[in-house]
């Protein structure tokens, strides 16, 4: 079950990938996020007291890092991408450091030093010469990811599902006006979408969110952290597999190296953590759980 939940979370960026060259992105984002409300809202709990903080949670990793991710993604590759998104672990640990002074180990340092570095490979490739304002806003989404990371820490009493499921509440108005205001003929790309788009729309709303965190959850409650968090590392790796099957993207052995010192780095970055924690918690720590599509 862990490597359908990398494989499931992993192909994510791929149906995105396909469906925003032919769909507006934030379009796409709020037709999703819109399937996802309709799917959960029937079983999770009104928050009392935490709608406010779920309504930041939902501007700050849900609007702002879909639009600035998706933004970037139509323009860099799905492999590239999702390698570099792995610069979510290590950002959310420097904003622990800067915002709730959290003292990470040297271990930590090490693997954040080597995600940057393997992120430097690839972002240096000469293909990317010409892209480096994307891969930015791709960078941007990963610290909005990390931002309202932080937020999600501060609730209490409120499992992964009901946060997962008001965010994307939220998340619905604000994206439709992010769309309304920053794309154009929405209704004839509504129109004229292929079954490329529904079946992205569809698989990034059931498919990842429903199916996903049922999947995560399940292994949760049946095993510690420290045994299910390493098949987190794979879902990079089967975006890649999946841009060079489904999209027929090139691999550089550029992109190959930086990727391998990546997922290094996040390796060594998450696994202080997982070593630590002796029982499976009720809500999956923020730092094991990577969101690119699925807040």
């Amino acid at each position: 079950m862990g490597l359908m939940v990398a494989l499931t979370w992993g192909l994510g960026i791929v149906f995105a990938k396909a469906a925003i060259d032919y769909f507006p992105p934030m379009l796409l984002m709020a037709i999703r996020s819109t399937l996802t409300a309709l799917v959960l809202v029937w079983f999770v709990k009104l928050p009392k007291g935490s709608l406010g903080t779920i309504f930041l949670i939902s501007a700050v990793s849900g609007t702002a890092q879909f639009c600035l991710t998706l933004t970037g993604l139509q323009h860099v590759d799905a492999s590239a991408a999702a390698l570099l998104m792995q610069l979510e672990v290590p950002f959310l640990v420097l904003l622990g450091v800067l915002l709730l002074g959290e003292r990470p180990g040297l271990q930590k340092w090490f693997g954040i030093a080597l995600t940057f570095l393997g992120a430097l490979f690839i972002a240096g490739e000469p293909r990317f010469s010409g892209a480096w304002f994307y891969i930015l806003l791709l960078i941007g989404g990963c610290v909005a990811w990390a931002m309202g990371q932080l937020m999600v820490r501060r609730l209490k009493g409120i499992d992964g599902i009901t946060v997962a499921g008001w965010v994307a509440i939220f998340a619905v108005p604000q994206l439709f006006a992010m769309s309304a205001a920053f794309e154009t003929n929405q209704l004839e790309a509504i129109k004229s979408a292929g079954w490329v788009v529904w079946a992205a729309v569809i698989y990034l709303s059931i498919g990842m969110t429903v199916a996903g965190y049922g999947m995560w959850y399940t292994l949760l409650r049946r095993h510690e952290v420290g045994t299910v968090a390493p098949f987190l590392l794979l879902m990079p790796v089967f975006s890649v597999i999946g841009g060079v099957v489904f999209l027929g993207e090139t691999l550089t052995i550029t992109t190959i190296a930086g990727g391998a010192i990546i997922v290094l780095g996040v390796y060594f970055t998450m696994r202080q953590h997982a070593l630590r924690t002796p029982t499976a918690p009720a809500q999956p720590p923020a730092t094991l759980t990577r969101p690119a599509f699925r807040s």
